[in-house]
């Protein structure tokens, strides 16, 4: 059973909130985040609390937090104290990834230890982390709660978050065996997606996926750089191990892209995919891309967010025995207009 830090690793005595010191807060949030995050936590989020672990023992932790993601969002929070114990947090950072201009903010790691729950204590490290964000220049935030979690939910909304869509977390283990060929009409070709198709792609995308309601799923605003990739963003896949494929089904006369998979892969984590689907083809070119990811790369683990609402694509994913990880809801402040 997992318990949290001794008193003396906190950075003071002093009941309530405070911002958080990563040089004495480290070690007991990493325990924190693991008892309130212990149903839902993947193979990443273990992957961080042990990151967390190792960082707190390691001198120099100041220069370091200044170049780890993990810790930049760490070091900007908020946390509680009580009885001597740490048993609330927030975590919080600035959005740098592709379409975001330096405004928009990130909130995680939302936790209260179970044992002092129902005293406000995440209202308030909210409010405080609002404000924060607010005095730095923020003007957008953005956040996911499990869809099953109505307490949080009602308090995000009463501190003005909106909820954009529903996503599902889809997984396949590698044990599962390699499925039968689709059966599938003479005219359907699946086939690479051309450098030139990139504005085709992003019609479909804007169509299925569009950024009011979330974009490509977590932390992937729609944005035109996620189809045309320059030579530095190649650059950088290829420094760290990293293949991605696109697998498309175009209309008769070529125009349009009615279908598209991406297959992203690494050597440190699972096949990532991404589908997208133009409605009038669900139950059929879904079921195509995904037989053909299934046959080409299930001897591996692939994982999919999709929609929650795509209940058509969802039973394609059941009968290739795609499981549901999680289903969250991302909510962002103030709402679109």
């Amino acid at each position: 059973m997992i318990s949290l830090s001794s008193p003396h690793q906190t950075a003071s005595s002093a009941e309530g909130p405070r911002p958080v010191n990563l040089r004495t807060d480290l070690s007991p949030l990493a325990d924190l985040i693991e008892i309130a995050f212990a149903s839902s936590m993947d193979n990443s989020g273990r992957a961080a609390v042990r990151e967390m672990r190792t960082m707190s023992r390691m001198p120099g932790l100041g220069l370091l937090s200044g170049s780890n993601s993990l810790m930049q969002g760490m070091g900007m929070g908020y946390v509680w104290i009580a009885d001597g114990r740490l048993v609330g947090n927030v975590s919080t950072y600035p959005a740098d990834g592709l379409g975001f201009d330096g405004k928009t903010w990130i909130i995680v790691n939302v936790a209260t230890h179970p044992s002092y729950q129902r005293r406000g204590i995440a209202e308030h490290l909210m409010r405080s982390s609002l404000e924060m964000i607010a005095r730095r220049g923020g003007e957008h935030i953005l956040l996911q709660v499990d869809a099953d979690n109505a307490v949080a939910q009602r308090l995000y909304e009463r501190l003005g978050f909106v909820a954009e869509r529903t996503w599902t977390t889809w997984r396949r283990g590698g044990a599962f065996s390699t499925p039968p060929p689709f059966e599938r009409e003479p005219r359907l070709h699946i086939t690479q997606r051309r450098s030139d198709e990139w504005a085709a792609e992003y019609r479909l995308a804007e169509q299925v996926r569009p950024d009011h309601l979330g974009g490509l799923g977590w932390l992937r605003p729609l944005h035109e750089r996620q189809f045309r990739r320059g030579l530095w963003q190649e650059f950088r896949d290829w420094i760290s191990f990293r293949r991605r494929e696109r697998l498309i089904v175009r209309s008769g006369d070529g125009s349009d892209i009615l279908a598209s998979m991406w297959v992203e892969t690494s050597l440190s984590s699972s096949t990532q995919l991404t589908l997208m689907v133009q409605p009038d083809y669900e139950g059929y070119y879904d079921e195509a891309l995904i037989n053909t990811v299934a046959r080409r790369y299930g001897n591996g683990t692939l994982s999919l967010e999709h929609p929650s609402e795509a209940t058509v694509t969802s039973a394609v994913l059941r009968r290739y025995q795609f499981v549901v990880r999680r289903e969250v809801v991302h909510m962002r402040w103030p709402a679109r207009r």
